[in-house]
């Protein structure tokens, strides 16, 4: 059976043709007599008194993921701290276990340096016992570099809900990346979770 993460990829639309890069001064810059894409700029933290970005000078990667967590209705929050040496290793090895039928959501915080990101999205696909089951794609936006007044982002996915039944019970593995327009990965990563009758 061919793999296929190879097509695990933000989707365009037809006709989609990506923009040309530009640095966060020429943003500011760029046609100042526009409203609209003032707004716009506005809304991306670009422009006059957006503040002095931060970042590491010799850490090359634009988007920099700090925390992973799931959120599970009634229960303490799971949360993976990725700037502790070997996190992302771990999360291969120690699945997580969601009760059949409950409401969990993930959430995602992270910087912004460097450069403005467009499109930024969060995919995932999942497995069970070798077959894939869902493939998902959620948007997250696009981004200007974090600032010292706004020194990081954070996004809660929507809420979803765990199958029910024996059915459905057992293990599945996930590989999720995150991914901009330019289908750039900033992070890739597999992890799994058990669909149990209760928590234990």
């Amino acid at each position: 059976m061919a793999d296929h993460d190879d097509d695990l990829v933000p989707s365009r639309a037809e006709g989609y043709k990506l923009g040309e890069k530009k640095t966060v001064d020429e943003y500011a810059k760029l046609d100042a007599e526009d409203e609209a894409l003032n707004r716009w700029k506005a809304s991306l933290g670009i422009g006059a008194g957006s503040g002095t970005t931060i970042g590491d000078p010799n850490d090359k990667r634009p988007v920099v993921i700090l925390q992973l967590a799931l959120e599970v209705d009634g229960r303490p929050d799971v949360v993976i701290d990725l700037e502790q040496p070997g996190a992302v290793e771990a999360l291969t090895s120690k699945p997580f276990t969601i009760k059949e039928g409950a409401q969990y959501s993930m959430r995602v915080k992270f910087r912004v340096q460097h450069e403005v990101i467009s499109g930024l999205r969060y995919l995932q696909r999942v497995k069970r016992k070798g077959m894939q089951v869902d493939k998902s794609e959620e948007m997250m936006g696009s981004f200007a570099p974090n600032t010292h007044s706004n020194p990081v982002y954070e996004k809660r996915f929507a809420k979803e809900e765990a199958p029910s039944g024996m059915l459905f019970r057992g293990h599945y593995e996930v590989l999720s990346r995150f991914m901009d327009d330019d289908r750039r990965n900033y992070l890739e990563f597999n992890w799994s979770f058990d669909i149990k009758k209760s928590w234990d």
